[in-house]
């Protein structure tokens, strides 16, 4: 067994997997699956930041299901038939056929989101450890006391910040504000502290507070010994969807630029969450500009092309003549794109109606602006 050291904040801490907080648009979960995340920690209460976690029924030997843990811990998974499985973890360099833990009866409903940790500081984990790694940890222990005092107040602040996604996820915002206000205060510091905090404000509809917090995050972030772009593209969209919300059009698509420039890898994502957004407060032309960004990050994306035909049907008319729905340019063109990308997509049905119901000539192509 090895043991290292694990304990600065922006290690122990865990960053929220999906980002939480902001729009999302897209196909919903079927009620025939279920979904599962949680925390991976190990025995002295520190986030394992690698490996994979994996549902098992045959004691561990193989997984039907395997889902990656991140760098901060977490882990995430859905499309998970209803059933018990084992829980089983594994490590990079754990060898085949072997596991590091495994947790049985965790029971996966349809249409429900099981929060499972995987706590290896835990009684029956630490029993049936050997001599020699329970003798290692005390030594641990005794060598780093001063540590230890300090990593119990990182872990308390974890679990803090743990509760507070959970609460955030489950749209309980007032006690995830509670509790991130109090962690900001102790912690001024904390990144991930004030990108929670900024999460819940925005689902309060504080939109300032929302923008400071998320402003804090992403400076703090940005100062790390290690900058994660996750986590300051996240703020920065936050900053951008708190700023779209409070009637700022303008400040809000320049904050989604600054997430696409901090965090490429998501550019598609953040540019059709801001689509999403201006769509929620009736801002089409904003939503139209953001969706043909969208669709300029990835071209792919069906859900960009629903979304910029979305904006453009809004200036659509009727033929007194014919009583045909008349499309403006690019919108007949964006719906066909959507069908073409997602033929049994979730505005499937409601895009081949409205194109059945217009007098426009679909050509089989759309060219995004650039």
């Amino acid at each position: 067994m090895k043991l290292r050291s694990y304990f600065s904040l922006a290690s122990a801490l865990l960053l929220s997997a999906s980002i939480a907080g902001m729009a999302h648009a897209g196909m919903a979960q079927t009620n025939a699956t279920g979904k599962i995340h949680g925390r991976i920690t190990d025995p002295t209460g520190v986030p394992k930041g690698a490996g994979t976690v994996g549902l098992s029924t045959d004691g561990g030997k193989t997984s039907k299901y395997s889902f990656p843990v991140s760098a901060t811990g977490d882990f995430t998974g859905d499309g998970i038939a209803p059933g018990t499985y084992s829980l089983v973890l594994k490590l990079p360099d754990t060898p085949e056929g072997k596991f590091v833990d495994l947790i049985e009866n965790v029971k996966i409903a349809a249409g429900e989101d099981l929060h499972q940790d995987d706590d290896m500081s835990r009684q029956a984990y630490i029993d049936k450890m050997t001599p020699d790694q329970k003798k290692q940890v005390e030594e641990f222990k005794k060598k780093n006391a001063d540590i230890m005092k300090s990593n119990a107040v990182i872990k308390n602040l974890n679990a803090d910040l743990n509760d507070a996604r959970t609460a955030n996820h489950d749209k309980k915002y007032d006690v995830a504000e509670t509790l991130m206000l109090k962690d900001t205060a102790a912690k001024p510091d904390g990144e991930l502290l004030w990108y929670e905090l900024g999460a819940a404000q925005l689902g309060l509809k504080k939109w300032d507070d929302a923008a400071a917090s998320f402003k804090k995050a992403a400076d703090f972030g940005a100062a790390a010994k290690k900058p994660s772009p996750e986590l300051i593209g996240g703020a920065q969209a936050g900053i951008g969807e708190a700023d779209a919300r409070n009637n700022k059009p303008d400040d809000a698509a320049a904050q989604y630029d600054l997430a696409a420039k901090s965090n490429p890898a998501k550019a598609g994502f953040y540019y059709s969450n801001e689509a999403v957004v201006f769509q929620n407060v009736n801002n089409n032309d904003a939503q139209s500009a953001a969706a043909d960004k969208a669709i300029a990050a990835d071209p792919k994306n069906a859900l960009a092309y629903y979304l910029k035909g979305q904006a453009l049907i809004s200036k659509a008319s009727v033929d007194p003549k014919t009583q045909m729905i008349v499309l403006p340019p690019g919108c007949a063109a964006a719906y066909e794109k959507y069908l073409d990308l997602a033929p049994d997509g979730p505005y499937a049905n409601d895009v081949k109606g409205i194109l059945a119901q217009s007098n426009e000539k679909i050509e089989n192509k759309y060219k995004a602006k650039k």
